[in-house]
């Protein structure tokens, strides 16, 4: 199977966004990969308000996307915000599309960023349960941003039989940040045995745009880690598109090697 990675830049215009989905998607497309996966905020950027703008999952934005999946005959992941579950339009969640190819499902971030000066809880409901998915006999994980700091999901995830873990994020900047996104994405590989797609929000700075404030707004570096914790593809700060072909035999050769998921003890 192959995939492609999408980093891209999104901002306050949700239309504009929504074109950016549009023709990297398309790219991915003439590129033969079969799922597309978009960064955490696809929908509109961290720093804008996100009240205003959250909308369910069959809303326009979503709508919009799931009719180019259909249309490119591919699956599409890009993050959006849904409503909370107060329904008082108090909170949103940070939720994960997955849409195309007969596929319909959600995932809502668990692990929210209350960290490096940020508090996403002020603004976001935390999601509470695990997500996969499965696509052409392959199961998928999905997890977002901060989630990576935890380890645990992964081998949840691996355990409800992903092969695959696909990280969307828009990772905070800073001294050391990209590193660390790096090192993340390579131990919940090893963690879980599973290969990781982990797709950021590109660097502002590569474009022009110097980063104010707290919010994270991205540093680019996507990464494919193999499930042996190897970056077999990488992208720089700047926007692009990132395409890998799927493995999973060596996901089963990495659990067959180095069989932590069997030999781990449950506290």
């Amino acid at each position: 199977m192959r995939v492609a990675l999408a980093q891209i830049i999104t901002g306050r215009d949700l239309a504009a966004n929504l074109d950016l989905v549009d023709a990297y998607a398309r790219q991915a497309k003439a590129g033969g990969a079969d799922l597309v996966v978009f960064p955490e905020a696809t929908m509109r950027a961290f720093g804008n308000s996100l009240l205003d703008i959250a909308e369910p999952l069959d809303g326009p934005w979503a709508s919009r996307v799931r009719a180019l999946a259909a249309e490119l005959g591919l699956v599409i992941v890009a993050g959006m915000f849904t409503p909370g579950t107060a329904g008082n339009g108090a909170k949103v969640r940070n939720t994960l599309l997955v849409t195309g190819r007969g596929l319909e499902a959600s995932y809502d971030k668990i692990h929210l960023f209350d960290a490096f000066g940020f508090a996403e809880s002020d603004t976001v409901d935390a999601g509470t349960a695990p997500v996969t998915f499965e696509l052409d006999g392959v199961t998928f994980g999905l997890a977002t941003c901060y989630d990576v700091r935890f380890p645990d999901l992964f081998t949840e995830n691996a355990d409800r039989g992903a092969e695959v873990n696909i990280v969307c994020a828009s990772w905070g900047s800073g001294p050391g940040k990209a590193e660390q996104w790096k090192l993340l994405a390579r131990a919940r590989a090893l963690d879980s045995t599973t290969v990781v797609l982990a797709c950021g929000q590109g660097d502002p700075v590569s474009v022009g745009h110097p980063v104010k404030g707290s919010a994270p707004t991205g540093v680019g570096h996507s990464v494919v880690v193999s499930p042996m914790g190897d970056v077999l593809e990488e992208l720089d700060g700047a926007p692009g598109l990132l395409f890998a072909d799927l493995d999973t035999a060596a996901v089963q050769e990495a659990r067959t090697k180095l069989p932590v998921l069997a030999n781990r003890r449950k506290f």
